[in-house]
């Protein structure tokens, strides 16, 4: 899919349509998993969180409400790291801390959300929506991870670009974009030719460009690894739903994004160990190696608005200068105040580690 226009480039819904007519990319309603998370994540982003907000990684029991069982959301391998950055907890999927994030954000809030990027039509107002619990197709989880590459914008998917008649008359056209100045034949050297569409803004592209950062670290330490070996620029993310029933990844690099669904028209386990990890994530790689070019895969576009410190990923702390392990945070500019990080759970970051381009 091209995260810019929504043109769906290729699409599979199955093995064959002589079989089976079904389409499981557009018309199989299925739990997304983790793979939903980065929108809880993206969420909290614009509410004041910054990627090196501290967030608690601990058990946790809800009350759900009258006749209904406690909840205890764990980690997948049952373990519990405590106190760890926002990025860490989208990076590693940690499930107890985005539930945390979740409550704190509130449901209502993240179920409207889910509502206007066109995930989820009717979600329950459950905690447990914050892990993907509620069911989405493929195409429109696809569609909705457009607005992390686009700088925060609401693409719907085009499967017809336009429809004309024998006459050569345009009768149906889906492109949601003008072009200021095209008409001009030749080139003035006054006003450059500008597009411009009318996509709604969901989010800021600071928080777009936040989030898409950190899906890359996904893919460099997280649950995405795999894909470090391909040496291009790529984020994504993972997902898979209890008992390994459904798994997911959807990936994207500049200008192309990916979505891969692997499970049964049953619903049913794939198999104990088989995550996203394991089955989606090895199809996207093999497309990815056959269809992108090194020089396609460019670095991703920097949001204005933003700042870049060295950070040790594991605190959010500052780097020190003999620190071996650092990353490169990106946060807004309206969360860093005479070089230090604001609206961050742990003490404020120095300013020593801003880094300057000549």
């Amino acid at each position: 899919m091209d995260p810019f226009t929504g043109r769906v480039l290729a699409l599979s819904g199955g093995f064959s349509f002589k079989n089976s007519e079904f389409n499981r990319a557009s018309q199989a309603l299925r739990q997304p998993g983790s793979a939903f998370k980065p929108f809880v994540y993206a969420l909290a982003l614009e509410n004041e969180y910054t990627p090196s907000s501290l967030i608690l990684d601990a058990p946790l029991v809800l009350d759900q409400g009258v006749d209904l069982k406690k909840w205890k959301p764990e980690n997948y391998g049952k373990k519990f790291y405590g106190l760890s950055t926002l990025r860490i907890g989208l990076e590693k999927s940690r499930n107890l801390m985005t539930v945390r994030i979740a409550q704190n954000l509130g449901v209502d809030k993240i179920a409207n959300f889910t509502k206007k990027m066109n995930i989820y039509k009717k979600p329950e107002e459950l905690l447990s929506i914050s892990l993907g619990s509620a069911e989405t197709t493929l195409l429109n989880l696809t569609s909705a991870y457009c607005s992390f590459v686009n700088g925060g914008k609401l693409i719907n998917p085009i499967i017809i670009d336009r429809i004309q008649d024998s006459e050569g008359n345009t009768i149906i056209n889906n492109e949601n974009r003008k072009c200021i100045n095209c008409e001009n034949i030749s080139f003035s050297g006054k006003e450059f030719p500008k597009i411009e569409d009318s996509y709604d803004q969901v989010f800021s592209p600071q928080t777009a460009y936040q989030l898409t950062t950190i899906l890359q670290g996904a893919v460099e330490r997280g649950t995405g690894k795999k894909l470090k070996k391909l040496k291009l620029n790529i984020a994504g993310k993972t997902g898979t739903t209890n008992k390994n029933t459904d798994t997911w990844f959807v990936g994207y690099t500049s200008n192309l994004l990916i979505g891969v669904y692997v499970g049964l028209d049953n619903p049913s386990p794939l198999g104990r160990y088989e995550t996203g990890s394991k089955t989606a994530l090895p199809i996207f790689k093999e497309f990815v190696k056959k269809t992108v070019n090194k020089s396609d895969a460019r670095p991703f576009k920097a949001a204005d608005g933003t700042i870049m410190m060295v950070v040790d990923p594991n605190t959010g702390q500052k780097a020190k200068f003999n620190s071996k392990n650092t990353i490169i945070e990106v946060y807004k500019n309206k969360n860093v105040i005479d070089g230090k990080v604001l609206y961050s759970n742990n003490d404020r970051l120095d300013t020593n580690n801003i880094l300057k381009f000549y």
